[in-house]
Parts: C-alpha cells; structure tokens; sequence
C-alpha cells in the first residue's frame, strides 16, 4: 500500500521548501513587531480588531507570522519593522555559547534553526552574531544528539527527544533507523544496508546544482 504522503524535507538556510509541511507550520511562527504606517484591511488577520475593514494604526505593536511579516517587510518603504523573539538576542547567545545542550529548544521554539535562519531575511545588525550562534548550536548538539541515537537501542527516549527541535528530532530518527537496519542486517534479517533518504535527498539535490 502506497503511503498518502511522501515527506518531503525543508528548505536549507534562508530558503523556505513551499512543499514542506515543516516550512509551511514554521512560517506560522509570530515575530514581534511594529506598524511603521497604517495597515488597512489587516487587523483581523492580526487578531487586532473585530470588522474586516478596520486598518491597524502607526506605531501599533504586532505579532506577525513570518509568512506576512517577509511579505511586508521592506527596508525602502518601511511599512513594518521586526524585532529578534527572545531566544536570538544576546542574553540566550551567551547562554548558547556556554552550553548549548542544556537549552530545551522545542520549548523554546520547535523550529529553533529554520525560524533562526530565516530571520536573516531582515536587515538586522545582529545578524552575523545570530548566524553564527545557529551554527554553533547545531554543532554542540549534534554529537550528543547522534550518540544518543545510537546508544538507545530499544530505550525509552521520550524525555530526551522532547528537548529537540524539529531537525534535531529527524536527525535523530534517522539515527535510530540506521541502527535499527544495521542490527537487522548484523542479524541476517536484511540483504544490505541502503543510505538513508535524507544522505539520498542531499545528493540529488548536489546533482542538480551542479547541472544548473
């Protein structure tokens, strides 16, 4: 039987996958923010008014979905400014930069990396420092996450996959199928070990940049 829906993954650093339900639930993630005009016709799409024709004033303070806050967001006409959710200022940098495993990152946001990367999308002078925080995080993580994976074999590891965001749960199922297929084939109860779709997905994707 066919499955109903193929996964398909997200869209790697500041590009969005529109075809990802991981992009498409990330984008609905709220930024704050500020009106720098009148925004007409958008106060219930902002939940910030009751008729369908009331504008938001100057000067209002926002929650915006990403989606919208990309869309309006521009430098020349400044029709609304941004501001950093509270996880990539400076104070949960520092945090970060001291020890990145402690942080429960689903807590503080289920797509901490693709939501962090995306934010690059806005002209902030802290964005070298965010980028690079990101990559630091990632990179402090990942051994832990990956060594977990393959030392878990038949455990109860809901406690430590809660703490994850989004990536850092596929990598970490992806770990835990790379176990399980490698003790099915040490055991004789597969003919080979294949690459996972994930290494498969990242080459095709090599390939057509390379023929582009």
């Amino acid at each position: 039987m066919s499955e109903a829906y193929f996964p398909v993954g997200p869209g790697l650093g500041m590009e969005e996958n529109f075809l990802s339900l991981d992009d498409i639930l990330m984008s609905q993630e709220k930024l704050p923010g500020r009106a720098e005009t009148a925004l007409p016709r958008l106060a219930v799409l902002l939940a910030q008014g009751a008729g369908s024709a009331e504008s938001i004033p100057e000067g209002s303070k926002l929650e915006i979905p990403l989606w919208l806050a990309k869309g309006l967001h521009d430098s020349k006409r400044r029709i609304i400014s941004v501001e950093l959710p509270k996880i990539y200022k400076e104070a949960w940098r520092t945090v970060f930069s001291a020890d990145a495993n402690v942080v429960d990152l689903h807590k503080m946001g289920p797509y901490y990396y693709g939501f962090g990367s995306q934010l690059l999308n806005f002209e902030n002078p802290e964005n070298p420092e965010i980028a690079q925080t990101i990559l630091q995080t990632f990179t402090a993580r990942f051994r832990r996450i990956m060594d977990s994976s393959q030392n878990a074999y038949n455990e109860d590891t809901s406690a430590l996959v809660a703490r994850l965001d989004e990536l850092e749960r596929a990598l970490f199922q992806v770990g835990q199928k790379g176990l399980n297929d490698f003790q099915c084939w040490e055991k004789g109860q597969a003919s080979q070990i294949t690459a996972s779709s994930l290494v498969q997905n990242y080459g095709k994707r090599k390939l057509a940049e390379v023929d582009g």
